[in-house]
């Protein structure tokens, strides 16, 4: 998954916000280092002439967006048929409130990333179970190769859809607050409420006899 020294994505009207554009970023590192840090996105596409917008699990493999479903799920029966299915993908981390003196000027401190593409569903078997592998270990880094794969009734079930990363942008605001000069002196207390997420210790099953592995985040080091 290595980026391409210099390389950036597609810039051009739709991937250009137009407020702020000075937080946006198309290098392949910012973008690749945002979709990295997460594993749950938001999958938006027009169904039936009714915008929909779904929560779901993704993976990044190179330049390729990997993002799951089920084989009854709408939006990926569309993704199926040629020719594949217009979408839009935004991946969100929040890193802090920004409180100011004034309510106008609170913000958050961010990174994002927006993909727009037209999906197509994986039907390859092949490359269906390395998709599958890199969204269980988007989530958990080394997971796919400490449990059962799928079999072929449950791959039967499984969907997922690519969507090659081309028109795609990064924004992120950083920083501590900005207040009006006038607004100073008021008796408000301003900053930034640090925002990072926390894993507690791991819960086992029932029927669980090993102990948890390594890679589990949430335990002492």
């Amino acid at each position: 998954m290595s980026d391409s020294p210099g390389a950036s994505y597609t810039r051009d009207d739709l991937t250009t916000p137009t407020r702020s554009k000075e937080r946006a970023a198309w290098d392949e590192a910012a973008v690749h280092a945002i979709l990295d840090a997460g594993y749950l996105c938001h999958l938006g596409f027009v169904r039936d002439g009714a915008p929909v917008v779904l929560p779901t699990l993704y993976a990044r493999v190179g330049r390729v967006l990997y993002v799951h479903g089920s084989t009854g799920s709408r939006p990926l029966r569309g993704a199926k048929d040629e020719p594949g299915l217009p979408v839009c993908v935004t991946v969100t981390h929040v890193d802090g409130l920004v409180l100011a003196k004034s309510a106008f000027h609170h913000s958050v401190n961010y990174r994002s990333v927006v993909a727009h593409g037209t999906a197509h569903q994986v039907t390859d078997p092949a490359e269906l179970r390395l998709a599958l592998d890199a969204i269980v270990d988007q989530v958990v880094p080394g997971r796919s190769a400490d449990c059962r794969p799928g079999n072929a009734k449950e791959l039967a079930a499984t969907a997922v859809i690519r969507l090659e990363l081309d028109r795609v942008s990064a924004k992120t605001r950083t920083g501590g607050v900005n207040d009006e000069e006038e607004d100073l002196a008021l008796p408000y207390w301003a900053g930034v409420v640090p925002v990072a997420p926390a894993y507690g210790a791991p819960l086992p099953a029932p029927h669980t006899e090993v102990g948890p592995p390594a890679y589990l985040p949430g335990q002492p080091c």
